[in-house]
């Protein structure tokens, strides 16, 4: 292989992972820009080194030229990993761990030369992330599960009023269940709802820590 080569390979995957991480970077992802810049030319690399281990090497006997790149696809889980993150109910950075993964793959094929699977994937994987997330805003309706938690006296007036506000923010209640409280006269009223959003959380809470008698109310 050729320095020409070995330079334009690299440069095509730094390009071809840089336009997937900008997308990650736009939306303010932890693997952004450089992370998916780094996955993609580190896995490049790693499919030019088992090329010119293989070509150095084919001659003295069986010698496998995927076996140092596959463990490209297994490795990168612990990046990917490193990026889904559990917050309050709900689980995020599944995407962006999929994005690292499909850039480790978009690094290996630019390595071995395969351009052209290289370049559709990128335009694919970039069009999923760009366009799809503003179909998904405009036309699909999420619903969100979520648990609440409130400390009060658990009386019917408290509970009506809770579920007021709950009517103005169009959350459905799954579920309820009173607790007592250990060593206190306080109830924990257990709400498991429906809602059409999570971006109005804090809203909610804020809501209902002005009814009278309410001494906390917390999401699980």
């Amino acid at each position: 292989m050729s320095d020409l080569q070995l330079i334009i390979r690299l440069l095509l995957a730094v390009i071809l992972s840089g336009i997937i991480g900008f997308e990650r970077e736009l939306h303010g992802r932890i693997a952004g820009l450089r992370t998916h810049i780094l996955v993609g030319i580190g896995s490049c690399l790693i499919m030019l080194t088992s090329i010119e281990i293989y070509n150095a090497y084919r001659l003295s006997g069986n010698v496998d030229p995927s076996r140092i790149a596959a463990q490209v696809v297994s490795g990168i889980g612990f990046l990917g990993a490193g990026t889904i993150l559990r917050f309050r109910a709900s689980v995020r950075g599944l995407t962006t761990a999929a994005s690292l993964w499909t850039v480790a793959g978009i690094g290996l094929a630019v390595g071995c030369g395969f351009y052209k699977g290289a370049l559709i994937t990128t335009i694919l994987a970039f069009s999923s992330l760009f366009f799809l997330t503003r179909i998904e805003r405009a036309y699909l309706r999420k619903d969100w599960y979520r648990t609440l938690d409130i400390v009060g006296t658990g009386n019917a007036d408290e509970l009506r009023q809770v579920r007021n506000i709950l009517d103005i923010y169009k959350a459905e209640i799954r579920d309820i269940e009173l607790r007592k409280k250990e060593s206190s006269s306080d109830i924990i009223t257990v709400m498991n709802l429906k809602l059409l959003t999570d971006e109005e959380d804090d809203d909610i809470i804020n809501d209902i820590l002005r009814i009278k008698n309410i001494k906390s109310a917390r999401w699980e």
